[in-house]
């Protein structure tokens, strides 16, 4: 009886410390299905999934994405309730359950599909009043379009239409749908192709290189702002850490579309976890805009990834853009009207990148360093998933803890689509001289699943060691990806760069290599750039380096660099730096 009690009251904890945080972050720690196809597999079983979309609907959030068989809904965007439900008919391949589904709402009505290709049967798009539960029903058997990644779109004139395409052939396609009978009225219009010779952020590869293939233009959104249609888009590929999204903006909903200036709009090429991409911009109960976003991980298939949730805005000359600056640090999450020209991070730093690192055993090559490297790609595993393995971070000096970010890597993990009884448990201590140990976060009572689990402390600590401890694998070994710890440091915050120069040529004005002096007391490094001076709005996170080659730029365009030194005491000012095209015409 007094066992029972105990876990009880653990139990309550543990649901106050998650309705009390504040702050979210990147990675979303949602309970990721396994991949459902085994040739898939070759490298490993692994977590997946992409091409999200939240849909803001009765004043809750729904986020649908690839192959979870189900979806789910969250009243505040951080507490996530997972849904199951096989939406697509029985002689349909179960791993195709809604691929890049297309939601959206219409009245008192939230209407779901996935994508088709020509050659399957057509799927029927389902509805529903009350999608907190699994409460569905068909508004039609079959939707005739041949719709991959499609999306639909109600005006303020209640027309509906349908976007849709990806492909490395083919454009973008939209056409207007009826919304009682949704079947197409008209003809098919092809709204837009990408310009990989125009726009280096377009080309395929890891390097934008199209040494591979042709760049796929694919993740179609709507969004209307003052009048305006603002036509989301993703590319070049959805494995790659420059994968992003571009916005069209044109008059009428089916176009003619002119490229934004400022593209793409939404990108995060480095840091912890990359990309952002083939996602969809929605409005949370206080009007301000966010983006959902794909994520890359890459490792055990091309098409391992995750989501990521960013800030986003239009200016007062209606540019659109997307804050991804500090994208995988703690934010805020939403609490009122805000105002998201302005960043949303809290001005946590990172406190233990590449700091020393202890652990209880060590499976092959996947060596202790790679949990706090900071890169997903690369990972410590233990030799077994026992209690009682543990890894320990070593801060370097007393520090302020705020929040501590634990991501879990698939090692050796047996699963294969979505397993609903599956629970990570742990306890993380801590200690000013490694000697000395009292508990800071206590999950042994925990019975969800949370590949990236993320707890803002109600009180911070001073600690210099952070030790996790494991009690329970959700599937295969102790592995991490990161442990994470983030708070304020007790020094100097960086100097400012020196030296920051920015290199171009005729060759391809496509690209410039950026190069500054590294600075001493700095350990990442902030590029910011734009196509005015006024408006950084792309930004890309540079560990231990001091120098990038950026590949992204329109070549018809000038643009404008600044830069900043990052440490654990925080950031320093900012220099500026400028890529003219007059200097080369």
């Amino acid at each position: 009886m007094k066992k029972l009690l105990l876990l009880v009251c653990v139990s309550v904890l543990y649901s106050a410390s998650l309705s009390a945080q504040r702050t979210y972050c990147n990675p979303m720690n949602l309970d990721y299905g396994f991949t459902p196809i085994p040739n898939f597999s070759e490298w490993g079983r692994h977590r997946a999934t992409a091409d999200p979309v939240i849909v803001n609907f009765k004043g809750d959030y729904y986020l649908f994405s690839t192959n979870q068989w189900g979806y789910w809904w969250s009243s505040d965007l951080n507490n996530w309730n997972f849904v199951p439900r096989l939406f697509l008919k029985p002689w349909h391949k179960v791993y195709d359950e809604l691929c890049a589904p297309a939601v959206w709402a219409m009245g008192d009505t939230l209407f779901v599909i996935g994508s088709r290709a020509p050659e399957t049967r057509a799927f029927p798009i389902w509805m529903s009043t009350n999608p907190r539960k699994d409460e569905w029903k068909e508004a039609v058997d079959s939707f005739e379009l041949a719709a991959w990644d499609p999306a639909f779109f109600l005006d303020d004139d209640n027309r509906l239409y349908c976007y849709w395409g990806s492909s490395n052939l083919y454009p973008l396609y939209a056409q207007e749908i009826d919304r009682k009978t949704f079947r197409p009225i008209g003809n098919k219009a092809e709204v837009f192709k990408l310009e990989d010779d125009r726009y280096g952020w377009q080309r395929f590869g890891e390097y934008n290189d199209n040494t591979f293939l042709d760049p796929f233009v694919e993740g179609a959104w709507m969004n209307k702002y003052n009048g305006k249609y603002y036509l989301q888009y993703g590319a070049p590929g959805t494995e790659f850490s420059g994968y992003a999204d571009g916005v069209m903006v044109g008059d009428k909903p089916l176009g003619p579309f002119k490229a934004q200036a400022h593209n793409p709009f939404s990108y995060k090429p480095g840091g912890f976890a990359r990309g952002s991409g083939h996602g969809a911009s929605f409005q949370d109960n206080w009007n301000n805009w966010w983006h959902v976003s794909s994520m890359v991980v890459n490792v055990k298939n091309s098409f391992e990834r995750r989501l990521g949730l960013w800030p986003t805005a239009f200016d007062n000359d209606g540019v659109m853009f997307t804050n991804t600056s500090f994208g995988d640090y703690p934010h805020y999450l939403p609490d009122g009207a805000a105002d998201h020209t302005k960043s949303r991070f809290t001005g946590w730093m990172l406190l233990n990148y590449n700091k020393p690192v202890q652990v209880s055993s060590t499976l092959g090559g996947y060596h202790a360093n790679n949990a706090v490297d900071e890169n997903i790609k690369t990972y410590w595993s233990a030799a077994t998933a026992n209690r009682g393995e543990w890894i320990q971070s070593d801060l370097g000096e007393i520090s302020t803890v705020r929040a501590i970010q634990v991501n879990y890597a698939d090692q050796d993990a047996d699963i294969l689509g979505k397993a609903r009884d599956i629970y990570h448990q742990y306890i993380i201590s801590y200690s000013a001289d490694g000697r000395k140990w009292k508990v800071l976060i206590d999950k042994s009572a925990n019975t969800s699943d949370v590949p990236h689990d993320y707890t803002e402390l109600k009180n911070p600590v001073d600690a210099r060691y952070i030790r996790l401890e494991n009690i329970h694998m959700a599937a295969g070994k102790f592995a991490i990806s990161g442990l994470r710890v983030f708070g304020n440091g007790k020094g100097s915050k960086p100097d400012p760069v020196r030296q920051f120069i920015v290199l171009g040529s005729e060759k391809d004005r496509r690209s410039v290599w950026i190069k500054w002096s590294p600075v001493s007391n700095a350990y990442a490094y902030n590029i910011y750039f734009g196509v005015s001076p006024d408006k950084l709005y792309g930004s890309i996170m540079v560990y231990n380096a001091n120098e990038y080659y950026f590949k992204g730029m329109d070549k018809e365009r000038s643009y404008y660099f600044a830069i900043e030194a990052v440490n654990e005491n925080g950031v320093s000012e900012k220099v500026t730096a400028s890529f003219l095209k007059e200097k080369l015409d």
